[in-house]
């Protein structure tokens, strides 16, 4: 069972925030139909960037984005293209878009229009900072929006040391599952009130909310970014193995259980100390430092999967902080279709990240390759009642454009 099958998706996005929005919904049965300019979207090439090969037989860095969809290539600056668009939106539940709204209104495609033209259609955009303020029109993108101006990189670094460098996307990912369920509540909204809805998320007021509880922490005195030596429990922090493998302890219970992470660690002559066994009293004489030091010290005595496993026998939450090469091989990913194997036209055999929202319905859900620009437009056209002459006119105007079937038989 496909929970979103019936709803008809129009998808006229780049890059990665809101592509990645339709591709969720695609997993999830919705028909998301991608409409492309001419120049199609430049995440297709985005690959370059990743590492990653780009041409239609390969390109894995334009599917993580669009798997789960058909292709369409309309050139919305022609009367035609205009028609074909129209009729899109005309027969679709949802309308999602990247694009700035200056642009929007300059094309006719911007919510008060679209509204007034298509009342039940549901309108769903990416912004970079917002629907208002100085930076309303400014290009957004995750590394300058989310990960900079909305606090993340400054935040979650060392103090002292540079700030991480996170894999292109990071927050653009994130965004994807904010904007898909102010949708899914658009739609809910739609089907009781019989009027689709302007829903937006933007990268910055996202990454201001994901790091919620420093936003308020801040205010109570809490420095950002943090020292791993000041940190008010020293049981939430992360420390090396003899063998320099990196785990994170999270044990929000300090009191209870430093006792037993004495023990397990060979120093029962530090379980009395009437100081360092009590949280508030640490940070009261500002001794979080001695005890990460004797942490970092006695962690240093094993490699790090003597205490995975010798932590994980006391269930005490403790994980090695693994690479992506790690986890190609980890057995719970496995189990769980965390990463899914698919073969390329060329024959390439990758693995690809699934969505992580599972209905127990549906089960596995399926992965559709993402296809060549315009590689559906054909079909889609005579979907909507164009027949093959007009089809053949539009393309011939240069209103749309894709292969033709000739075309994919060489």
């Amino acid at each position: 069972m496909q929970p979103l099958a019936g709803l008809k998706v129009v998808d006229m996005t780049a890059f990665l925030a809101a592509p990645t929005t339709l591709r969720v919904l695609g997993e999830w049965g919705a028909d998301v139909i991608k409409v492309e300019p001419p120049r199609g979207d430049p995440g297709r090439t985005q690959g370059t960037v990743f590492g990653t090969p780009i041409g239609d037989d390969e390109n894995p860095g334009f599917d993580m984005a669009n798997l789960n969809k058909r292709f369409v290539t309309i050139d919305l600056r022609t009367a035609g293209g205009r028609e074909v668009m129209d009729r899109l939106l005309a027969d679709a539940d949802v309308f999602v878009t990247s694009t700035r709204v200056k642009s929007l209104i300059k094309l006719g495609y911007d919510w008060d229009t679209l509204h007034r033209r298509f009342p039940r259609l549901v309108m769903a955009q990416v912004l970079g900072f917002g629907a208002d303020g100085p930076l309303k029109d400014a290009a957004g993108f995750d590394m300058t929006t989310y990960m900079s101006r909305g606090g993340v990189l400054a935040t979650t670094m060392n103090r002292g040391s540079a700030p991480m460098l996170p894999p292109s996307g990071f927050g653009d990912f994130q965004v994807a599952f904010v904007l898909a369920a102010g949708i899914l509540a658009a739609v809910h909204q739609r089907v009781r009130t019989g009027r689709g809805d302007y829903v937006t998320a933007s990268l910055f007021h996202s990454g201001v909310f994901m790091l919620n509880q420093a936003m308020v922490a801040a205010q109570y005195g809490i420095t950002y970014p943090k020292d791993r030596r000041e940190v008010i429990n020293p049981l939430n922090n992360t420390y090396f193995g003899a063998d320099g493998g990196l785990m994170a302890l999270c044990i929000p219970e300090y009191d209870r259980d430093l006792p037993t992470v004495w023990r397990l660690l060979g120093r029962d002559d530090l379980i009395a100390d009437p100081v360092l066994g009590d949280c508030a009293a640490v940070n009261a004489a500002g001794r979080n430092g001695e005890v990460v030091d004797l942490l970092d010290a006695a962690f240093a005595t094993r490699p790090a999967q003597h205490w995975l496993d010798l932590f994980g026998e006391h269930d005490l939450p403790i994980a090695r902080c693994q690479l992506p090469t790690d986890l190609y091989d980890d057995p719970q990913a496995l189990a769980n279709d965390v990463l899914r194997t698919v073969t390329y036209p060329n024959g390439e055999r990758r693995l690809l990240p699934t969505n992580p929202v599972r209905f127990a319905g549906q089960g596995a859900p399926e992965l559709r390759l993402s296809h060549p620009q315009g590689a559906d437009t054909d079909a889609v056209l005579t979907e909507l009642g164009f027949t093959p002459d007009r089809i053949a006119e539009l393309r011939s105007e240069g209103a749309v454009s894709g292969p033709t079937p000739t075309d994919e038989e060489h």
